[in-house]
């Protein structure tokens, strides 16, 4: 099985923790040069001192909730650099319930989440099709399968970037890049944290007791860990994963009630 991502340029947002981290670290681990992109400096400083390799490994400062910005940084980027793999991922809209959140809580999420990932693909597909190999993995939710309660807002934005990148696994097949998505389940990252600590505070419960009831619903008896998340998004950046097209893709323990 071909996993060697040697001479490839990987481009990994919300890199500086959880799932984004822990991504950026398998994908440099298979021999990939990696691009960081998130906000804070502070941290993509920190977090590239810890990805393995060969040393050409870069990061970009940028926030999703500025899409010229985004756009500008990654435009610029693409210019220079052959971009190979792109892993969308940006953290989820707060919790609450759809009836409750005003206009603008999606229209701030769908700006962040779709029109982001959407201007990230258009500066990254023509150096893909140069190149003849292009990987874009899109790190959604197990939300787009059945809705999660409490999730109102994010259970809407994530359902449409799936649509999106389903429309766009068929236009861009021809050109040997795949589009798929990795929809995570309970993973311990610090939204998780604060979902249960929501939970808790909701139902009058500790966090252990919020935490617990979690755990009930989870076939696999325990919360997962972000580089098992992280492995899922690896293979299908992989040559391995050539024919892998226009998928949903959940690690989630078993916890997902659909096929």
């Amino acid at each position: 099985m071909n996993l060697d991502l040697t001479g490839k340029r990987a481009v990994v947002c919300g890199s500086t923790q959880g799932i984004g981290k822990a991504s950026a670290i398998e994908l440099a681990l298979m021999g990939a040069d990696v691009t960081l992109m998130a906000r804070d400096e502070q941290k993509l400083k920190t977090v590239i001192q810890e990805l393995p390799g060969n040393g050409k490994h870069t990061y970009l400062v940028a926030d999703f909730s500025s899409p010229e910005i985004v756009k500008q940084k990654i435009t610029e980027f693409a210019a220079k650099n052959p971009i190979h793999i792109l892993i969308n991922n940006t953290g989820g809209p707060p919790g609450g319930q759809a009836i409750d959140a005003q206009t603008e809580d999606f229209v701030k999420a769908f700006s962040n989440h779709l029109l982001c990932n959407h201007i990230l693909v258009q500066a990254v597909a023509p150096s893909m099709k140069k190149e003849k190999f292009g990987r874009i993995v899109n790190i959604i939710s197990t939300s787009v399968k059945i809705p999660i309660r409490g999730l109102g807002v994010s259970n809407t934005i994530r359902g449409a970037v799936a649509n999106w990148s389903k429309t766009l696994s068929l236009e861009l097949a021809p050109f040997g890049i795949t589009v798929n998505n990795v929809l995570p389940g309970a993973t311990m990252t610090g939204r998780l944290e604060q979902i249960i600590n929501t939970n808790a505070q909701k139902n009058d419960k500790t966090f252990d007791e919020a935490k617990a009831d979690m755990i009930r619903e989870i076939p696999a008896g325990r919360i997962s860990e972000a580089h098992e998340v992280a492995a899922a998004v690896a293979f299908l950046a992989s040559p391995a994963a050539s024919y892998i097209n226009g998928i949903n893709i959940p690690v989630d323990g078993g916890r997902t009630g659909s096929l």
